[in-house]
C-alpha cells in the first residue's frame, strides 16, 4: 500500500469533475515510454521460532530497515518512526503486519525487472542473516492467527484496521495475513487503457490460478489453493471486485472517476498526519462539505490518495495495476510481469487475448473468479471445460507478445524465458499450492513447520 511521506505543496485544488477525469489522461504515454513496475511482498519471521517480529524489538522490522540503508536506501519517517526506504530501485515499505514490500522502479524490460528483484532479495537476505530473520514467499501466513501478528506504526493502517470490520468479515486478514505480487503497466490512450483493463480483468483469474500459493491457515490446509484471493471476496464490496462496468460500451476515464467518487473515503493526509474520514464521501469533499475538514476542498493530491484506497482486481491510477497473484518465490516474481507484459504490451497479443475472452458474460467472469480460489486451473471455464484447458494458449499469446518486443539481455536472450515457471505449472498440472499440499500430506507428515524450509527466499 502507498507510503505517504508529505503533503504535496501547491497541489491544485479540484474545482471541477473534469479535473478528476483529466488525472487519468496524464498517464498516457507513447509506446517507447511504456515501463514495467513490479511490486512484491514477503513475510518476515524470526528464524529461531518463526514468530513475526514487531517493529521496535531488537532485530525487528525497524532494525531491518536500518540495516538496509548500507545499500544506499534513504530513510522515510512518519511521526518520527522509520517506516519506509527510497532509492534507485524504487521504495521499500511495510504492509500492516510488517510484510516487507519492494515497489520497484519503472523499468524498460523484464531483464531489468528481474535483476532489480534479485538485488533486493540479496540485500534483505544478507540483512536478515545478521538479525536472525528470514523471509517467506507465500500468499498467506500459513500458521499465524491475527492476534499473533504485530501492527506497524503507520497512521493509514490504524484507520483501516478500525474500519475493516464494519464492512466485511475478512478485511483484517487481507491487511495482516496476505502477500501479493503485482505489476504496474502503462497505456497510450483512453481506448488502449480500456482494452487492457478489460483483458486484465477477464484473465485475472488465470493469474490467480497460476500463482495460487496460499493453501494453509493457522497450521492446517484451508480447503483453498489461493485463500488470499478468497479473502478479497468479503473484504469491502464497495472497493473490490471485477468491476462489470469496465465492459460496458463507452467505458473510459469518466466512468472510472464516477466509480471512485462512489468509493467511500478512508482518510485525508494533512501536515504529516492522517485524518480519519472512513466511510465519508469524496463527493461531499468536492463540495467543501466533508465533516472532518469543513469548508475545505480537495486537492489533486487528495484525489491521488483516494485512488489508492480502492482494491479491485485491476486498478487504474495513471497506470494499470494487475492485482490477482499470490506472493511466491523469486522466479514467480519475475514471471508475473512477464505474463502481463506479454499479453498487454504487443498489439497482436492484446487482440488475441481479447478474442479469447470477449464473449464471456458478466456472469461468466464472476463465476470464474469465484471458483478459482478453491479450484485454480480446475475452475470451470465459460462454455465448458476447465481453466487449465486454455492456460497453454494464454501463455503462447504472452510468449508471442514478448518475442515481438525483442528485448534482449547481454547474452542475446529475449524476455520469453521468464514465462518458463508458468509453463512448468501448466505442464505438471499443479499450481504452487498443490505442490505444497502434496509435500504436507507426504514427506512432511503434516508438519507445517517444514514450509519455512520450502518457501523461504
Amino acid at each position: 500500500m502507498t507510503t505517504k511521506t508529505e503533503t504535496v505543496k501547491n497541489s491544485p485544488i479540484i474545482e471541477s469533475r473534469e479535473q478528476l477525469i483529466a488525472s487519468f489522461a496524464r498517464g498516457e504515454k507513447p509506446r517507447d515510454r511504456w515501463r514495467i513496475g513490479t511490486e512484491h511482498e514477503k513475510f518476515v519471521y524470526r528464524t529461531r521460532d518463526h514468530a513475526a517480529p514487531t517493529w521496535d524489538e531488537a532485530g525487528g522490522i525497524r532494525d531491518l530497515l536500518i540495516e538496509l540503508q548500507q545499500y544506499g536506501w534513504q530513510a522515510v519517517e512518519e511521526g518520527g518512526n522509520l517506516i519506509a526506504l527510497t532509492g534507485a530501485d524504487g521504495s521499500v515499505s511495510l504492509e500492516p503486519a510488517g510484510q516487507f514490500e519492494l515497489s520497484g522502479a519503472p523499468l524498460e524490460n523484464l531483464h531489468q525487472t528481474c535483476a532489480e528483484t534479485g538485488r533486493h532479495l540479496e540485500q534483505v537476505k544478507a540483512a536478515g542473516e545478521k538479525l536472525g530473520i528470514g523471509f517467506l514467499g507465500l500468499g498467506m501466513w500459513p500458521d499465524k492467527r491475527r492476534d499473533e501478528l504485530p501492527i506497524m506504526p503507520k497512521g493509514r493502517y490504524a484507520i483501516m484496521l478500525r474500519h475493516m470490520p464494519r464492512v466485511g468479515s475478512m478485511g483484517l486478514d487481507m491487511m495482516l495475513r496476505t502477500c501479493t505480487i503485482q505489476v504496474n503497466l502503462d497505456y497510450a490512450s483512453e481506448a488502449d487503457m480500456a482494452k487492457k483493463f478489460r483483458v486484465g480483468l477477464a484473465l485475472q483469474p488465470m493469474a490467480t490460478a497460476l500463482f495460487a500459493n496460499s493453501p494453509f491457515t493457522e497450521g492446517k490446509p484451508n480447503g483453498f489453493l489461493s485463500y488470499r484471493s478468497h479473502i478479497w471476496s468479503d473484504t469491502d464490496p464497495a472497493r473490490t471486485g471485477m468491476l462489470p462496468f469496465v465492459f460496458e460500451d463507452g467505458f473510459g476515464y469518466e466512468r472510472y472517476a464516477d466509480y471512485m467518487l462512489d468509493v467511500p473515503m478512508y482518510f485525508v493526509y494533512r501536515d504529516g498526519r492522517y485524518i480519519d474520514a472512513a466511510g465519508l464521501s469524496f463527493r461531499d469533499f468536492l463540495r467543501g462539505e466533508l465533516s472532518v475538514l469543513p469548508g475545505e476542498k480537495p486537492t489533486l493530491d487528495d484525489w491521488n490518495d483516494h485512488l489508492s484506497t480502492a482494491f479491485p482486481e485491476v486498478r487504474l491510477k495513471t497506470f494499470l495495476e494487475m492485482r490477482g497473484a499470490d506472493g511466491g518465490p523469486w522466479n514467480k516474481i519475475c514471471a508475473l510481469p512477464a505474463f502481463w507484459v506479454g499479453l498487454l504490451y504487443d498489439d497482436d497479443a492484446l487482440n488475441a487475448a481479447w478474442d479469447l475472452v470477449k464473449d464471456w458474460s458478466i456472469e461468466d467472469r464472476q463465476t470464474l473468479r469465484d471458483a478459482v480460489p478453491r479450484l485454480a486451473l480446475d475452475a470451470p471455464l465459460p462454455g465448458g471445460g476447465r481453466l487449465g484447458d486454455i492456460a497453454g494458449q494464454v501463455l503462447d499469446i504472452a510468449h508471442a507478445g514478448l518475442a515481438a518486443r525483442a528485448r534482449g539481455n547481454f547474452a542475446g536472450d529475449n524476455e520469453t524465458g521468464f514465462l518458463d515457471p508458468l509453463r512448468e505449472v501448466v505442464r505438471s498440472g499443479k499450481v504452487p499450492a498443490q505442490v505444497l499440499l502434496d509435500r504436507y500430506n507426504g514427506d512432511w507428515a503434516s508438519d507445517l513447520s517444514r514450509v519455512y524450509d520450502e518457501a523461504s527466499f
